[in-house]
Parts: C-alpha cells; sequence; structure tokens
C-alpha cells in the first residue's frame, strides 16, 4: 500500500469515527432525540388536561351568559343567598373527638 493511500484511508477512518461520535454525544445524537420525544409526549398530555379544562370552563362561561340558574348556583353555594320565603338551615355534625371530650 502506497503512503498516500494510507494518509487517504486514516482520514476517512477520522472521519467515521469523528461521525460516530457525533452520532452517539452532543446535540442531535440518538440520546438528545430520544430525550426531546419524551419531552414531547410529556407536553402532549399537559396539553390535552389543558384543553380538557378549557372545554369545561368554556362549557362554564356559556351556561353563565345563557341562564341564571347556573349564577343562582354560584350564589348559593358560594355566597349563601337565600331567596325570600326560603328557610335556611345549617347542620352541624358533631366530630367523635368533642362526644368524647364532653364526657
Amino acid at each position: 500500500m502506497s503512503p498516500r493511500r494510507q494518509v487517504v484511508l486514516a482520514i476517512l477512518v477520522l472521519a467515521l469515527l469523528g461521525l460516530q461520535v457525533r452520532l452517539w454525544t452532543g446535540e442531535g445524537s440518538l440520546r438528545h432525540v430520544a430525550s426531546l420525544k419524551q419531552t414531547v409526549a410529556t407536553k402532549q398530555s399537559e396539553n390535552q388536561l389543558l384543553f380538557e379544562r378549557n372545554r369545561l370552563m368554556a362549557a362554564d362561561v356559556d351556561d353563565l351568559k345563557s341562564g341564571l340558574d347556573a349564577v343562582e348556583e354560584i350564589a348559593r353555594r358560594d355566597l349563601g343567598m337565600v331567596r325570600a320565603g326560603e328557610t335556611f338551615f345549617l347542620m352541624i355534625e358533631e366530630t367523635g373527638e368533642d362526644d368524647a371530650a364532653a364526657r
């Protein structure tokens, strides 16, 4: 083998080794691509949850815009609304600890 061929062969081997190193390490490597795929899958599942939450919120907004039933329900639950003529009863449950302390 001539020295010229040996130099060309050595350059080709070094280039092949350099490409292999790049393939297995660094940005764009197989490990990096797998990590990015995992990140994309995680973000897609988060986006699906957020999409569902937004859909429910849009339905609530439509209910609030279309009628008073949803507004009344929220007022009763969160603000303690009682209509005229209604009687409000507050039921307080005694816990087991209070019963033992009273004895």
